[in-house]
This record gives structure tokens, C-alpha cells and sequence, in this order.
């Protein structure tokens, strides 16, 4: 039985995987450690069997002794302990939801729908070090699964809206106490029937510009907006955002770099745990009608959940509220545009913390596991 570490498990990412490990019954075919970086000695997570304290998340002796490590902590935890586990010559797989090592030579972002192939290749010539992708690529290539098996996709241009849980724990505290400021800064005028909206506007446009108004995280209001920027600038104008759109696509798929351009602006929107994206594709071939471009969509996956073009099913079933805990990726509003039969546009949305965090690891695992056994 494989021995496995887990560290950064409390966070958010981890509390999901930790979650969804429980719900697949994962715990019964690994022997778990649990690490800490402040609570050595503590009481380790439920796992349904005696998994003892929580050991030292820096203590290379004993990690050095698992099999497999999976890591939620963060890229500076990865970047303090991977080197120093490998110099000492442990030889064990690192499972790793941070970006520290994602376009690295030695790793492969794992997304098993899409790159099985790829994973079998890499635990066939030694690879050890597998990592999450970024969350809106991984959850933009479950979606367009069937048009990439297809080799129909020649470019997209992302337009993403991104939920405030892909920013942290902290971001998601943050937008809830904008949103509870904005309603007390107008509740009593919108407990009043006779209370004229633009008073009601004023009200909330002066909280948000108010110097008390929660922004510690965000820097900006979120709540009642939108933040058009996320993550690092780059010289030529995208943010790191923006640029993971296309190399981690490509990597991912096992093309070489720019085989497919994917290119857009990535967007901050008050939304909890999904993300949303507007897709603008350039197809390879303009013979294909919309209803056979639909059945290879929703072919693709067992995840895929298209949504008919219209407004019922758009609002019911094409929403981070309709999606949010869940491994549905909804794709919808399929549509040719005026530029070309070969120019289509598509939305899709799915759960940030799900596919597109924590479940691409737990399948990770149980691919080593099934190896091992």
C-alpha cells in the first residue's frame, strides 16, 4: 500500500480534495500522513481509519520515507523542500496543485481526460514530478475536449471570468464583507418602497469609493464591479494570467509551444467558487454545421453538460450557480459568427476548486496507485 503525504490540506484547495477523497472512499487504498507547517502534534483530518498526529512539514527525513507527496502548501513550500528531498535522493512522486513547476522539463501538468496518454508516457520514462494546471485551461480544455480530439481548433481568444476563490480563501471572505457593506450602506432605503433608486445608487457609489471599504486583498471593489486584471504584468502588455492561456494549453495537449494560440483578458468577477469564459474559436475546417459542432462538444467527456441556446436552459443551467460543487462542465450559447463559417463562439463555465484545482490530483493519485498495487 502506497504511503502518502499530504501537505497544505486545511487550505481551500486541500479542504476540496480532502472532501472529495473522502466521497470516493480514496483513503482505503493508501496508507495517509498528515504534515503541517504550524500544528505539529495536532490532530490529523477524519480519513475513516487511525492516520496518527500531524508530522513536520519540513522534516525531509520522514518525508523522504513516502512514496508520494501532495502537496496544496503553495509554490514556496514546493520551491524550500522539492530541491532538498531530491538532493538527498528520494525518488517518490510529487503531486503539486501550486504553479512553481508547471513549465518545467521534469513535469507534466496533468488533466487525465485530456492527457492520459501523455501521463502514461511520462511514468514510463521516469517522470516524477506531476502538477495542476492552471484552473480556466483546465477547465477551457474539458469543455473543448471533443474539438481538440477532433484537431479542429486552429485559435481562441479567452475571454475569462474568473471567481474570487481562484484568488484564495482571504478574496472569498473579502467579496462577501464588500457585498454585506454595499447592503448596509443602502438597507434602510431599500426597505423603503418610496425610496428613489438613484438616492439608493448614490449611496452605494459612495461606499465603494469609501476609504473604509473592504480592499485589503483585492486591492479594488469587486463586489458591484469587476477587476480586469489578475495575476503578474508581463512587457508585452498580458498579465501571467493572461500568458498561462496558451503555454499550458499547448503543454498539456503535448503540442510544441504556440501549436494552438490561445490569447484573451482575464477578468476578476464577484462570483464564489466558478469560473466563466467567453470563447471566440477559429476552426480549421467552415464545412461543419452547428448541430454536428454540438455533438462533438458534448460527445467528448463524461463531464461535458451542453446547454441548448436559449434563455431558459442559458439561465438554469449555464451559471457558476448552477455548476458550483459539482464536476459538470456546462458549455453553451454555441453560435456561428458574421466573420466566417469557420469562426464559432461558445461560453463555458465550471467549478474552479473542482476540475479545475483538486480533482485533476486525485485521479493523479489513484493513476499511481493503481500502478503500485
Amino acid at each position: 500500500m502506497m504511503k502518502v503525504g499530504f501537505i497544505g490540506w486545511r487550505g481551500m484547495v486541500g479542504s476540496v480534495l480532502m472532501e472529495r477523497m473522502r466521497a470516493e472512499s480514496d483513503f482505503n487504498a493508501i496508507s495517509p500522513v498528515f504534515f503541517s507547517t504550524s500544528s505539529v502534534g495536532g490532530e490529523s483530518p477524519y480519513v475513516g481509519k487511525d492516520v496518527g498526529v500531524l508530522q513536520d512539514a519540513y522534516e525531509c527525513k520522514l518525508l523522504a520515507s513516502l512514496d508520494c507527496i501532495v502537496t496544496t502548501q503553495g509554490s514556496d513550500y514546493t520551491k524550500e523542500v522539492l530541491p532538498k528531498l531530491r538532493s538527498a535522493g528520494w525518488n517518490g512522486y510529487w503531486l503539486d496543485a501550486s504553479s512553481g513547476l508547471r513549465m518545467d522539463d521534469d513535469a507534466i501538468i496533468v488533466l487525465d481526460p485530456i492527457n492520459r496518454q501523455l501521463i502514461e508516457q511520462g511514468l514510463s520514462s521516469g517522470i516524477k514530478n506531476y502538477v495542476g494546471g492552471n484552473c480556466t485551461v483546465s477547465l477551457m480544455l474539458l469543455g473543448l475536449d471533443g474539438l481538440f480530439k477532433a484537431d479542429l481548433i486552429e485559435w481562441i481568444s479567452s475571454m475569462t471570468y474568473q471567481a474570487a476563490s481562484g484568488a484564495g480563501a482571504n478574496n472569498i471572505r473579502e467579496l462577501l464583507k464588500q457585498s454585506g457593506a454595499l447592503y448596509a450602506a443602502a438597507k434602510d432605503l431599500l426597505d423603503d418602497k418610496n425610496a428613489s433608486i438613484l438616492d439608493i445608487d448614490y449611496r452605494v457609489t459612495q461606499e465603494l469609493h469609501s476609504a473604509n471599504f473592504p480592499q485589503q486583498y483585492f486591492g479594488a471593489p469587486l463586489a458591484g464591479s469587476v477587476i480586469p486584471w489578475i495575476d503578474a504584468g508581463l512587457e508585452n502588455g498580458q498579465t501571467k494570467e493572461e500568458w498561462k492561456g496558451g503555454v499550458e494549453a499547448n503543454k498539456i495537449l503535448g503540442y510544441t509551444p504556440d501549436t494552438v494560440k490561445v490569447d484573451g483578458t482575464c477578468v476578476r468577477v464577484g462570483v464564489l467558487r466558478s469560473h466563466s469564459q467567453a470563447l471566440t474559436i477559429k476552426l480549421k475546417r467552415s464545412d461543419l454545421s452547428l448541430a454536428e459542432i454540438e455533438q462533438i462538444i458534448a460527445k467528448a467527456n463524461p463531464w461535458v453538460k451542453f446547454v441548448a441556446n436559449n434563455k431558459a436552459d442559458t439561465l438554469r443551467e449555464l451559471t457558476p450557480a448552477s455548476v458550483s460543487g459539482t464536476l459538470d462542465i456546462a458549455v453553451g450559447r454555441l453560435k456561428s459568427l458574421k466573420f466566417g463559417p469557420e469562426y464559432i463562439s461558445l461560453f463555458t463555465v465550471g467549478d474552479q476548486l473542482l476540475w479545475g484545482a483538486a480533482e485533476p490530483l486525485r485521479r493523479m493519485l489513484n493513476i499511481l496507485v493503481e500502478k503500485h498495487a
